[in-house]
């Protein structure tokens, strides 16, 4: 029996760094979470501060349910030693760290967004990218919003995926994200390079 289950955005982006000190990212960043609660979508993020954390604030401004996926061991540690945000309706404390934090993060949303981006969040794009997750970059946020094609097709020389959308405006972004989470099934296999075969899927 199918369910009509909501959709979950996850939002990933700069953490810290310059990029979080951007007004126009922030305020980007908060606008896009406010759309989110606005279309009735889950929020999740890596319960971290920066321009996640910021988007946050705007998904509990029309009260969107918000999950935060946290590197840390306990609430302890995520508060005292990652010095972390605790804000969301839920948090799940992994006790994974950073890197493998991230693919639970990102195996958790139906479709992610990239704001702004450092290291961390190219690491969240390659993994996200690699398993088939449909992808959408707020541009004109910093950091490698701007250069995702430039990193896709010129340094690592392989193609953009139809799932992947951009946009400045953040409605607009998730105007073309539900388009193609729709249209593009995840991969029913858990190594996103193993090509389906079935109809619609690979």
């Amino acid at each position: 029996m199918a369910h009509n289950h909501k959709l979950k955005i996850g939002v990933m982006g700069s953490a810290s760094g310059p990029q979080t000190e951007n007004p126009h990212a922030r305020e980007m960043a908060r606008l896009l979470g406010h759309e989110i609660g606005k279309r009735g979508y889950i929020f999740i993020n890596g319960a971290c501060p920066g321009l996640p954390n910021d988007a946050l604030m705007g998904a509990k401004e029309t009260h969107a349910f918000t999950l935060g996926i946290s590197p840390a061991f306990s609430e302890y540690e995520h508060i005292n030693e990652y010095l972390s945000p605790h804000a969301h309706d839920m948090i799940m404390y992994t006790g994974m760290g950073f890197m493998e934090r991230d693919i639970i993060n990102i195996r958790s949303a139906d479709g992610v967004v990239i704001i702004g981006g450092g290291i961390g969040s190219l690491n969240e794009f390659t993994i996200a990218y690699d398993e088939g997750r449909p992808i959408g970059i707020l541009t004109n946020t910093g950091g490698i919003s701007n250069h995702i094609e430039h990193i896709v097709v010129e340094l690592c020389q392989r193609t953009m995926p139809p799932n992947l959308v951009m946009d400045d405006d953040p409605v607009k972004l998730l105007d073309k994200l539900e388009l193609v989470v729709k249209a593009f099934p995840l991969p029913i296999r858990e190594d996103g390079r193993v090509k389906d075969q079935r109809k619609g899927r690979g």
